[in-house]
């Protein structure tokens, strides 16, 4: 066992239940197959690695860990899932913070699903973070946060209003207010609109490595286009 938890924000991949805001320009089904694709890349990216990967998903019926352990088979035994507790992303979110603490993690990594591409690089750099900071923040361009990382279960949580433009500035203030050290890692945008998936197919045009299974899931949309 690793002391470190990273865990990954997830929603069970079911038609009409993704990324409903992309699925309004790009349909339920191509949507859904991209959604996919994202949770395939980042498991193939981090399961197996020097983090014990968790998902943390919803809805709390789904059986994930069946469905988890068709995207990296070879490492199935080394992933685990549990779901999502608490009636918003706030309670969410404090809640899987708690929940490793109790299993003995150290440190506690989570990231959400909307950014394939961030790298190993990434959540190392927010690991080695966590020796001197309490709070480690993954910027968002739109104002949230990609990854939030901390030794203890603190509360950054209550209430801030998520998925608004003042998430990470409340987050930041809230952590202050309590006397809590901030480290701010590099921004990067999460997968939201067309515009988002635009930019991470142009990204991914040269770059493929950082999310291959989405660049591959690209390239047939392009094809199925032309």
């Amino acid at each position: 066992m690793s002391d470190t938890a990273l865990v990954i924000m997830a929603r069970y991949p079911e038609l009409g239940k993704v990324k409903t805001r992309l699925a309004k320009s790009l349909g339920d089904e191509a949507t859904l197959t991209l959604y996919s694709a994202f949770l395939r890349d980042l498991a193939q990216r981090f399961a197996g690695w020097i983090c014990d990967l968790h998902w943390a998903y919803t809805p709390d019926t789904a059986d994930f860990a069946s469905f988890a352990s068709t995207l990296v088979p070879v490492n199935r035994l080394s992933m685990h899932s549990f779901p999502q507790q608490g009636p918003e992303l706030a309670a969410r979110l404090h809640h899987v913070f708690l929940s490793t603490c109790l299993d003995g993690f150290q440190r506690t990594i989570v990231i959400s699903s909307d950014s394939p591409q961030i790298s190993r690089a990434t959540v190392e750099r927010a690991r080695e973070a966590l020796d001197h900071f309490d709070v480690v923040l993954g910027p968002a361009e739109d104002g949230g946060y990609y990854l939030i990382a901390m030794r203890e279960p603190y509360d950054v949580f209550s209430d801030i209003p998520m998925s608004t433009s003042v998430v990470l500035q409340m987050t930041i203030e809230k952590a202050h207010d309590q006397g809590l050290s901030v480290h701010l890692l590099e921004p990067l945008f999460d997968v939201d609109e067309l515009s988002d998936l635009e930019r991470l197919a142009h990204l991914l045009r040269t770059e493929q490595e950082l999310a291959p299974a989405t660049a591959a899931c690209l390239a047939h949309f392009t094809k199925e286009l032309a």
